[in-house]
């Protein structure tokens, strides 16, 4: 069986969750500075990415992250292209840990409008893919965000994920869609429902033996994607925290049956660069474990 099929298999039968390994260029300095790194100790974009990746790496190489707990890690570009104890970030994952490698594809958001950010243009996205598939990645993540209860709006998000979804398909890579709904949506609940019914009715459109991945915000409605995670063409859907505290998050996650989390902010919290190895590994194995626990609902 090649990688890619084993790695299709771990997700279908295996309990765990979806480290977001991915803070790009623009929220870098934010995850930096949570780890205990101030901005005013690195100067440029080469030494914040050094500072990054070293932060992946250590989180990446502790004995409590592997993939007996966790399914896949989402990394971004930068961290594809880095290695990690001498081997490309991907492989290492994967044949180390048995964690799926995962790639971030988006360039960002577009302004507001209609109530929603649409995804900067990726012209270049093609290359990417099929650079990403031969260094062993295995699916891809881009994001999205809903502000309002925007019917129009939340059609065009669900319309370009999908459409840019059916390139990556084509590249033979899995594509996480990913349109956030803002947890501080004043109208989250109808927002929530208009975009469950536009999913729906794209997943539907899907041809056979094509599957996809959904990245949501954990729902208002508890329980409210389950015809989601029971669609045919559907992998996997898994939940962001939204800048909810982890324990907030996990409480909500562990009522959705059948949605595991792809946390970041969440994951990492708590963990800093001054911590010693004992200390992090402690830290880190009590994040994974719990968010283990509230995904196995």
């Amino acid at each position: 069986m090649s990688n890619f099929e084993q790695q299709k298999t771990k997700f279908r039968t295996q309990a765990g969750f979806i480290a977001a390994l991915d803070q790009s260029g623009g929220s870098t300095p934010k995850a930096l500075k949570l780890y205990g790194i101030a901005e005013n100790t690195y100067s440029g974009d080469v030494q914040m990415m050094d500072l990054i990746h070293a932060m992946r790496s250590r989180i990446i190489t502790s004995p409590s992250f592997n993939g007996d707990r966790i399914l896949a890690a989402i990394l971004f570009e930068n961290t594809m292209d880095r290695d990690i104890q001498g081997r490309p970030t991907a492989e290492y994952l994967w044949d180390v840990k048995k964690v799926v490698p995962i790639l971030k594809v988006d360039k960002g958001l577009e302004a507001d409008a209609n109530g929603v950010q649409l995804m900067k243009p990726m012209p270049d996205l093609d290359k990417l893919l099929a650079r990403a598939k031969a260094k062993g990645i295995f699916g891809t993540k881009m994001r999205s965000v809903i502000k309002q209860a925007n019917p129009a709006g939340i059609q065009a998000i669900v319309d370009q994920q999908f459409e840019i979804g059916r390139q990556i398909i084509a590249a033979g890579l899995v594509p996480i869609i990913e349109p956030e709904v803002d947890i501080h949506c004043p109208d989250k609940a109808a927002a929530e429902d208009l975009l469950k019914a536009a999913i729906m009715a794209a997943l539907d459109k899907l041809p056979e033996g094509q599957r996809v991945m959904l990245k949501l915000t954990i729902p208002t409605k508890d329980n409210l994607y389950t015809d989601c995670i029971a669609h045919p063409r559907v992998l996997k859907v898994v939940a962001l925290s939204g800048g909810y505290s982890r324990d907030e998050a996990n409480t909500r996650l562990a009522r959705q049956k059948g949605m595991v989390a792809s946390f970041s902010r969440a994951l990492t919290e708590g963990l800093t660069a001054q911590q010693s190895e004992a200390e992090f590994d402690a830290a880190l194995d009590a994040a994974i474990e719990s968010i283990y626990q509230a995904s196995k609902t």
